[in-house]
């Protein structure tokens, strides 16, 4: 069966896993000698054929294939595995799964696919106990960064940190280890140290530090790393479009560039930089989902729907994918949507972009209580903007003022100089009569701080407005009206002025804001309004055919929420 053996192992190199793991039934079925060789010959058959099973993501059968390797072993006496590991020590095949010594034993490399397979059925306890039982000191570049993210899913950021500076020692160019240690707070003076390490121990390698032009672009990419996991999003993306001088058509860096604008508001430019990146590269799925997101909030549907078909299309199984397919059914049945953001966190149940997007589905299917754990999850996983925006408003929608309050005051705790954090604590205030001189001087100073912040100046109008002083609002609005082509604007004015018994101008905002944006619904809607009340007609006033009445209801509600 030797010459069976040698076949399976080249199955497997090739990627024909199907093949292989049919022949592998063959040879873990053949009866084991009782010598060395023959129990030697059956535990290299279990360990094929555990890797063609891993390559046909048959995690539980490649787990019991890989245990009954290891107890086979374990009758192997101890100097005929050391002689027989000493006389393949020079073949170089890959610990990976996917790739296996046929003429050796090697325990450690077992553990680690065992590790491999526990954590492919996200039974992260059982993967970490494994993967502890390989010295520190024979393990590998994947088994360290395995490893550190072990490490992290449970919790244990001071192990993985460990884990991690282990692999840029190795290799300082693992991109996963320097977003992880940036996350966990490693500042970029740090990095400098640990680099410089690396250069002192292998100068002969091919460490950043041998060449002045890659050390240059490399610290700045962890500086701009440490300032966006650090919530300093202003200074990352300055190194960022630094960078992209650098490397003119940088697929990484213009999604990095276009994620952070995404998180603090900037939807415009966001929104561009992703168009460039498809451009460059249209088969790019990362972040994809977070551009459906703001084509949705654009109400750019035909882009949204060309977006989502050639996500489908490169890659349906993807988390992305699911979050796109839950931004496109939103507007027509939320619960569908609903059934795909938690398809996506089914996929991976560590994308941060699947809780965002679930919880606010739950505020919007009025379930705060849900949206609650939702934006917890993606919390926990790496705060950002807008899972503290997610958890004020469920918060506020269950009433809960005290946690609202002191959950948008850790987010400008955290996020120092920002104004949307600052926005954040002024809507807690807004909420109650008597809070809002506070919210009045978190906006105005938010305002101060991002001259071109549209969302404070529009919460301050809303401000005005509740305090009878329309003029102000007016006056405030139209001031940015005149600096900034902004749909969103004229709807507010068009809202005031119909409010006020300026019908004329409220018609004139409401068409300004479908000429920027044809596709704004509350545009629509509340045109539609204004022209009932045109007429002499009661917007509110219930119709005679009931599915009519429920569009009014529907078009109130809508108002409400941007009121």
């Amino acid at each position: 069966m030797e010459a069976a053996r040698e076949s399976m192992a080249a199955l497997v190199d090739a990627g024909l896993f199907g093949s292989a793991q049919t022949l592998g039934c063959f040879l873990v079925s053949s009866p084991a000698a009782s010598s060395e060789a023959g129990v030697s010959a059956k535990v290299e058959s279990l360990v094929l054929h555990g890797d063609a099973l891993y390559g046909e993501k048959e995690f539980r059968r490649a787990l019991s294939a890989y245990k009954q390797a290891m107890q086979y072993s374990r009758s192997i006496p101890r100097q005929a595995i050391s002689n027989t590991r000493s006389s393949v020590s020079t073949t170089g095949r890959s610990p990976s799964p996917n790739s296996s010594n046929l003429l050796s034993f090697k325990e450690n490399e077992v553990k680690f696919k065992i590790a491999l397979c526990h954590s492919a059925l996200r039974e992260h306890r059982e993967a970490v106990q494994e993967m502890e039982g390989i010295p520190s000191k024979v393990r590998t570049l994947k088994m360290n960064l395995m490893l550190g993210k072990l490490y992290r899913i449970s919790r244990n950021n001071r192990s993985a940190a460990v884990c991690y500076k282990e692999c840029l020692r190795q290799c300082p160019y693992v991109f996963e280890a320097i977003t992880a240690l940036a996350e966990m707070g490693l500042s970029s003076k740090e990095f400098s140290l640990l680099f410089s390490q690396v250069n002192a121990s292998n100068r002969g390698g091919k460490a950043p530090g041998d060449s002045l032009d890659a050390q240059r672009w490399w610290n700045r990419y962890v500086e701009a790393q440490c300032c966006v996991a650090s919530h300093d999003y202003k200074g990352g993306l300055d190194i960022y479009q630094e960078l992209m001088q650098r490397f003119p058509t940088n697929v990484h860096i213009l999604l990095e560039i276009a994620k952070v604008e995404a998180i603090i508001g900037r939807n415009d430019e966001a929104i561009m930089n992703f168009e460039k990146a498809r451009l460059i590269d249209p088969n790019v799925m990362t972040y994809m989902d977070e551009y459906a997101i703001l084509l949705k909030s654009k109400s750019d549907y035909t882009k949204l729907n060309k977006l989502v078909h050639d996500m489908l299309h490169i890659d349906p199984a993807r988390p992305e994918t699911c979050v796109a397919l839950a931004a496109m059914w939103e507007r027509k049945d939320e619960r569908k949507a609903l059934t795909y953001a938690e398809k996506s966190l089914r996929v991976d149940d560590r994308h941060i972009t699947g809780y965002i997007m679930k919880g606010n589905l739950h505020l919007s299917l009025n379930r705060p209580d849900l949206a609650v754990t939702d934006f917890r999850g993606a919390q926990e996983l790496r705060a950002d903007l807008r899972s503290y925006q997610g958890l004020v408003r469920a918060y506020l929608a269950l009433s809960k003022c005290k946690d609202a309050l002191f959950t948008a005051r850790e987010a400008m705790n955290v996020m120092h100089q920002s104004a949307k954090a600052l926005k954040l604590v002024g809507d807690v205030h807004a909420t109650s009569p008597s809070g809002r001189e506070k919210a009045r001087k978190f906006y105005e100073s938010a305002i101060r701080l991002e001259p071109g912040f549209l969302g404070a100046a529009l919460a301050l109008a809303d401000l005005h407005v509740a305090e009878g002083r329309d003029k102000e609002a007016i006056l405030l609005l139209e001031r940015y009206v005149h600096q900034w082509a902004d749909d969103s604007l004229h709807i507010k004015l068009a809202q005031v002025f119909a409010a006020t018994n300026m019908l004329s101008d409220a018609l004139s905002h409401y068409q300004s804001a479908l000429r920027i944006n044809p596709q704004n619904e509350a545009a629509k809607k509340g045109l539609e309004r204004l022209e009932k009340q045109m007429k002499g007609v009661d917007p509110d006033a219930p119709e005679e055919d009931e599915d009519n009445e429920a569009d009014d209801i529907d078009a109130d509600q809508d108002e409400a929420e941007l009121l």
